[in-house]
């Protein structure tokens, strides 16, 4: 049993813990909050546009104006990996680096043999992972995220788009985590570049009908195609962020509570092994007071 000293070191050890990780579980609620309003203001917004993409980019014929829908044989593939710079979020970034690799060896194992994927990384813990891995790693933008603005993600998403467009790569995939709530985030994977078609029915082909284009179809969606590419590059992120906090206050709560079990146990500790003291020390005057009666 260990002695009483070195169990009220331990106890103050994991209550100073605990109150770092109740600290740190109120500055992620805090900043959740933003991230959250953020990312529910933008979904409405980009979920149109991206219909409104899909539906204007199918109907034009293979072109100039229709450069980002291009469909090539994927020799060359690209993926951009959101993870957070910070760790002490669960398994948040665990879960996105585990998928991008998957993804590769899944997906584009042939690509991947050939050193034929390239990979843009948003978050530093991505970009030490695949530096050590030895991967194409084409950019890393990990202070993002200390200025997170649509301008400053804009600038990224034009350049993967103009990677696309100079046939560098035929093919572009986003990795992040989607944000449900504060307890749940999803890793999806998303197809960023060509842009996919809508799935072949009357009722599109209907609405469609019903535009009237001025000055002409190819023109607007030139000018659309590309701000509306930014806007789903930029929600990849928000969701990313806002996911980030989530995770990170969620496995603050945990820690805190966890500590709170083990100051509880090793109170307990504490109170055995300081009766255990007492009780030796009880027996030690008895018997010292019992050998000298019988002197």
């Amino acid at each position: 049993m260990p002695n009483l000293k070195e169990v009220r070191i331990r106890i103050a050890s994991v209550k100073s813990t605990q109150q770092i990780t109740s600290a740190m579980k109120m500055v992620a609620a805090s900043k959740l909050r933003r991230a959250q309003n953020a990312i529910l203001k933008m979904r409405p917004y980009a979920a149109k546009l991206k219909d409104i993409l899909q539906n204007l980019s199918a109907s034009l014929d293979s072109g100039d104006a229709n450069l980002y829908s291009q469909q090539r044989n994927v020799e060359k593939v690209l993926l951009v990996v959101i993870t957070s710079n910070r760790g002490l979020c669960g398994a948040f970034n665990t879960n996105i680096l585990r998928t991008a690799v998957q993804r590769m060896q899944t997906e584009y194992p042939k690509q991947l043999q050939s050193g034929a994927i390239g990979v843009v990384t948003i978050g530093r813990k991505a970009t030490e992972f695949f530096n050590k891995r030895g991967m194409n790693v084409i950019s890393s933008h990990d202070p993002i995220f200390d200025n997170l603005s649509y301008d400053n993600v804009s600038v990224i998403a034009s350049t993967v788009m103009a990677a696309f467009t100079k046939k560098e790569f035929d093919r572009v995939d986003i990795v992040y985590n989607q944000f449900k709530n504060a307890a749940v985030q999803r890793v999806v994977v998303e197809q960023f570049l060509p842009v996919e078609a809508p799935a072949a029915n009357a009722a599109v082909a209907k609405s469609n009908n019903d535009f009237i284009f001025l000055p002409s179809k190819e023109e607007i969606v030139e000018e659309l195609i590309p701000k509306s590419l930014k806007i789903q590059f930029y929600k990849s992120i928000l969701d990313s962020y806002a996911s980030e906090h989530g995770a990170r206050m969620t496995a603050m709560h945990q820690a805190t509570d966890n500590a709170g079990d083990l100051i509880k146990e090793l109170n307990l500790a504490y109170n055995k092994a300081r009766q255990a003291s007492i009780t030796k020390e009880i027996l030690e005057i008895v018997s010292g007071a019992e050998a000298l009666k019988n002197k």
